[in-house]
Formats: C-alpha cells, structure tokens, sequence
C-alpha cells in the first residue's frame, strides 16, 4: 500500500506549505505542496511543484488574486467535460449547423483523445504547444492545425468569461506558418476552351452561371427562383445549399459563408441562361408527372426536381477540367476566374467585393491584389510607352 508522510511549516498569510513524501510499489519519492482557503466558498484548494520555491511562488500569486479580487477557483471538471458543456450550451444556438459539426468532430478526433482527460484548471500553454507540435510532426498542415486552435481558442475563451478559468492558455501558442497557397483563375483562352466544352453538358448553365457571377458552389446550388429578378437582372443570394457533416447527415439551405445578404446585378446574357433553365425545368417538370417535387424552388435540379448533390458538380467539373490539361483546377477557380476578370474590366474593388460577398474590400485585395498575365502585360505595355516618351520626346 502507498504510504505518505509530511512535514513543513505554515505560511504568511492564509496559505501553508508542507512536503509530502509518498511510497508507492516499494520507491519513495517527494514533493512539495501549498494550501490555501477560498474565502468566498471556505473551501481548500492545492498548489503542488518539485520545490518549495517553485510551491512558494505558486501559492503567492493564488493568495495575491484573492487580495485583489481576482482570484478563480481551479474548476473540477476535464478539459473533455467542459467542451461538452461549451458545445451543447454555446455552440448548438448560435453557430449554422455544418459549423457546429465540425467543431464536433474537431473536439470529438483531434482535442478530446489527447487533452481530454486533463483538468480545465491545470491545462497549460506548453501542453496545449506540445499537442499541436505532434500533430505538425505527425504530418498535419499547418491550415488544419490553425483550425483546431481556433476550436479550442473559443472554447477556453468562455470558460474565461464565465469564470471557470483565469486566463485563457491559447493565447501564447506559437502556431506553424500557414502558406496562402496562389490562386490560380481561368486566363480568357482558358474561359473560352471551357465553355466550348461544357456544350450538352447536364450541367451546361450551372457552371457557366458560376463563370459570369462568380457565385460560391453552395450559392448556385441553392439559388431559387423567387431570388431571380429577370426585369432588374439581378440575384439576390441569400442562402446556400449544405450538407451537415455528421454520419448520413441531410442537404438544408442554410445562411451564406458570411451570414449576410447580398444583391449582384448580372449581365443580360446571364438572365437569357437562366429563362433558358425556367424553360427546362418546367419542361423536366410535364415530363416527371407526379414524382415532380421542388418545394424550395431551387434553379438547379436534376430530372425529378431534386436538388444537385455537391460532390458529383465537382467531380464532372473536374473531368472537363482534366480534359482540357487544367489537372489542378477546383471549382472554386471559377469564382476566382470571375473576380479577375471583372477587375480586368474596370470595375473598382468595392464593387468586386460587393458581387463576392466578401466581407471588406482589404480582403478582396488581399485576395486579388496579384494580377493575371493579360494584366501584366498591359500593365508592361504602358511602361513601355512611358519610357519611349521619356527617351524620345
């Protein structure tokens, strides 16, 4: 049976410090403790270390929060048992249910396995580093391990506001360099290459809808028909077509990326695309009889009035992709496609961002500041006249 002894002495104020010696399966080993009271509850709480030193200064700062007002009692519960508090009382009503999920399975597969267990009090920043420095070394990008972070930064944070912890251990990890990987947009050949090829394509008018507008996949896919205007030749883009992410989770029309709502006015010929779409459509409609069903009213469906499903837009617009030699491009290429070329065309940043959805024009610049070859080569052309005027007046 483990055996302790103790000594020690009492210390200044309300706290003592004692050494405590344990036996356990034969080996002895020490180590030091302070005890302090809290006044608000009566109740003792504990500070340990390797040296009486390292107890001393521990139990200082507990005993000069408690003169200040400031002191937190150490929380009982695990660092799991908390993000289950913080998921299902803070997250589940205020956060759109594909984030939820994945703040879930965020807790549920990177955070919980490794820091689970720990007490919510005793969690520190070198733990928390350590952690995120395995998961570096295990081979996980730097934008992944940024995103657990994130998780974990607003879990602990209101545990700080509501006074379950004293300062939140996040706030000094040094996380690994995250990359903004270079976007690649469609040059004006490779728009034309592409258009060429979707001809007869079942999805013939949803990608070249999402060349001219520059619409998000969920944007287009979860475009409906009350949100058409065909006499202002706008859109007003609203909600998006998601799925959630838990295990046969379900297609919801859920808020945008953003939260916000927004109006983008269209070129003719996008709004001729699209009367062209309400033709088939009610045509797909006679055809389907009875098993019709689109009670959303969603633009883009398949024969029986169904909406798209994400993953199969994406692979036929990777087979055109590949067909053409563009081995990496994404569909999301298409909107930065768009954005290029409206910024080639003349139009300010403002209204770039407006048409994205993007949340302030420094983003979109930030984004966009880059500038395509056609834009570099104007931008050469006109250095070359103004080097020509300088050297022969």
């Amino acid at each position: 049976m483990p055996r302790t002894k103790q000594s020690g002495r009492a210390a200044k104020g309300t706290g003592s410090i004692r050494k405590t010696t344990k036996t356990n399966n034969g080996k002895e080993y020490s180590y030091w403790q302070g005890r302090y009271t809290d006044p608000a509850t009566g109740l003792q709480h504990s500070v340990t270390g390797h040296t009486q030193k390292e107890v001393a200064q521990k139990l200082i700062e507990k005993l000069n929060d408690i003169n200040q007002g400031s002191y937190v009692a150490p929380s009982k519960q695990t660092l799991g048992q908390w993000l289950d508090v913080w998921l299902d009382t803070y997250v589940s009503h205020s956060v759109k249910p594909y984030t939820e999920d994945s703040y879930r399975s965020t807790c549920k597969v990177h955070i919980k396995p490794a820091l689970g267990s720990i007490r919510l009090s005793t969690l520190t920043t070198l733990q928390i580093q350590r952690f995120y420095n395995r998961l570096l070394e295990q081979g996980m990008s730097p934008k992944s391990i940024k995103n657990i972070n994130g998780v974990l930064h607003k879990a602990l944070g209101q545990a700080v506001r509501i006074g379950e912890l004293k300062y939140n251990p996040t706030e000094a990890c040094d996380l690994p360099k995250v990359y903004k990987k270079e976007i690649e947009p469609l040059e004006q050949d490779d728009i034309r290459k592409f258009l060429a090829a979707l001809r007869g394509h079942r999805y013939e008018t949803l990608y070249t809808v999402t060349v001219f507008t520059g619409l998000r996949q969920g944007e287009v896919l979860g475009l409906t028909w009350d949100c058409v205007d065909f006499e202002r030749c706008s859109l007003y883009i609203n909600k998006q077509l998601t799925k959630t992410r838990k295990v046969g989770g379900e297609y919801i029309l859920a808020p945008t990326k953003t939260g916000r709502a927004r109006y983008i006015t269209v070129a003719p010929y996008v709004i001729q695309l699209l009367r062209a779409r309400l033709e088939q459509q009610e045509a797909d409609r006679m055809i389907a009889g009875e098993a019709w069903s689109n009670p959303s009213r969603l633009v883009f469906t398949n024969a029986l009035g169904g909406h798209l499903v994400h993953v199969t837009v994406y692979k036929d617009f990777k087979d055109i992709a590949r067909s053409l030699g563009y081995e990496n491009a994404r569909f999301h290429d298409l909107r930065h496609s768009y954005a290029v070329a409206a910024i080639e065309s003349g139009d300010d940043i403002k209204t770039v961002q407006s048409n994205l959805g993007h949340t302030t024009a420094s983003f979109t610049l930030d984004v966009y500041g880059h500038a395509s070859r056609r834009m570099r080569q104007q931008s050469a052309d006109r250095m070359e006249r103004y080097i020509r005027d300088v050297l022969d007046p």
